[in-house]
């Protein structure tokens, strides 16, 4: 009987345990399964949740995007240039217009100023703008800047819808915003997509001042000019490239800052050109590498590797090695973050830089030069030749183009040089074999001249041509 009642309890005791092992192992509880969760799940309702709105950003935007259309007009070129030289145009060839890829721009203003990339306009010779409302109008080119890849138009027009500017330095990583434009000439698309990274260079050109806003906003062709904006319905940059390998969107998108736009627009307004300033230094990122070799203890700011004599740098006492961790207020971590601080300033504004030398932070109060080593801003002046106006060129035009002097065209106007095919952008660098330094001198030498005119220069592209003329 003992025996029968040590058996009975013996079961007893390994059911009970058998049990307990089940619950703990197989049995699952409002915090899931023990073995495969660790961590507790907390249970959160999707009625605490709110979705982002993009509703009034994209009422107070789409309505202020345009469609920017161009065309090269049709012009003559030559097949023989000792010809053309000797005897004028006698062996020309007609080439017919030239329908342009299309664009987006921005109204900026209720009397018809409007933002679009540089490169949706550059070297056309007519430029049309629709607007949402089906109203197409001709646009005037006030200005380009290459480097930034920044054009301005105007159109004759009252009371227009426009987005105003937003600060594109208080945009954050995570932030949500939207591309607004006309990409494969669907009009008025708004899409979606959150600030992805700041100050991001994508060495479109090594003359290009490149301090992108990426966002993963969807940007196809047709998109450039276009706007980027806040959810505030805020202007906070202008879509201007994509990174991709089959020329369409793939999941990265970049924009030009407005706060860089604003100033671009107020110079070409105010001068006719953009007033770049400069330090007057070699600047080099500081990583890892740079940092163990110099001895440098952060990897982050920029790192001073010479200065010029009688540069902005120079005369504030800044020295070779010292590394820009900062402009006023602003932290500065890398080269496309001064490039872009430095880009919103004009030849003569005081700055002040943060910069550690050795194992010291100073603050150092700079005032900025222009190429030239001035602090004076200049001013574009036009003057007309043969129904063509021209404006001196550029300190980042001579610079990219690897030029002493020459004559740009601003408005090529009705007449000879339009005649033979010049186009506006187009950079005399030389009459009749004469280097041109100045619009009087241009004048004069063709004043002078008997017979046949021969034109040289480039375009802002870098392709050379030469035209010729009779007088």
């Amino acid at each position: 009987m003992k025996r029968y009642f040590l058996t009975f309890a013996s079961a007893v005791v390994g059911a009970t345990i058998a049990m307990l092992a089940y619950n703990k192992i197989f049995q699952k509880n409002e915090y899931g399964n023990d073995i495969y969760n660790p961590m507790p799940i907390h249970k959160v309702s999707n009625n605490n949740l709110e979705s982002p709105d993009f509703t009034t950003a994209a009422e107070r935007s789409v309505n202020a995007v345009v469609h920017v259309k161009t065309k090269m007009q049709g012009q003559y070129y030559s097949q023989n240039s000792m010809f053309d030289f000797f005897f004028g145009n006698g062996s020309q060839q007609y080439q017919q217009p030239q329908i342009m890829p299309v664009g987006s721009g921005v109204c900026i203003s209720s009397d018809g100023y409007i933002v679009t990339n540089n490169h949706v306009v550059n070297n056309s010779d007519y430029i049309e703008v629709v607007l949402d409302d089906k109203r197409s109008f001709t646009a005037k080119l006030i200005g380009t800047d290459a480097t930034t890849d920044i054009a301005l138009l105007k159109i004759d027009a009252e009371n227009l819808p426009f987005i105003p500017y937003g600060n594109s330095d208080n945009l954050k990583i995570g932030e949500w915003v939207l591309a607004v434009g006309n990409p494969f000439n669907l009009t008025s698309t708004v899409t979606a997509g959150i600030v992805s990274a700041k100050a991001r260079n994508i060495n479109i050109s090594q003359y290009s001042i490149e301090s992108f806003i990426q966002t993963d906003a969807a940007v196809n062709p047709g998109n450039s000019g276009g706007a980027l904006v806040n959810t505030s319905g805020e202007l906070v940059g202008i879509n201007t490239a994509i990174a991709s390998q089959t020329g369409n969107y793939v999941g990265y998108s970049f924009a030009v800052p407005v706060n860089i736009v604003k100033k671009v627009v107020a110079d070409l307004l105010e001068f006719g050109e953009v007033q770049r300033a400069y330090l007057g230094i070699n600047i080099a990122s500081v990583d890892q590498k740079l940092a163990a070799e110099k001895g440098i203890s952060e990897t982050q700011g920029v790192y001073i590797d010479d200065v010029y004599d009688n540069g902005a740098a120079a005369i504030a006492g800044i020295v070779k090695g010292d590394v820009i961790i900062g402009v006023n207020e602003f932290i500065v971590k890398d080269i496309p973050q001064l490039q872009g601080q430095l880009s919103k300033y004009r030849p003569g504004d005081k700055i002040k830089l943060g910069i550690m030398r050795g194992d010291k932070k100073l603050i150092v109060d700079v005032v900025l030069k222009n190429r030239d080593n001035g602090t004076a801003v200049v001013k574009s002046v036009d003057a007309t030749i043969l129904g063509a106006k021209f404006q001196s060129i550029s300190g980042d035009d001579k610079q990219r183009l690897r030029l002493n002097s020459g004559l740009k065209v601003s408005d090529i106007g009705n007449g000879k040089l339009k005649a033979v095919g010049i186009r506006n952008g187009f950079i005399i660098t030389s009459i009749n074999h004469q280097s041109v330094t100045s619009i009087d001198e241009a004048k004069n030498i063709i004043e002078q001249a008997k017979g046949v005119v021969l034109v040289e220069g480039v375009y802002t592209n870098g392709m050379y041509a030469y035209f010729s003329f009779a007088l």
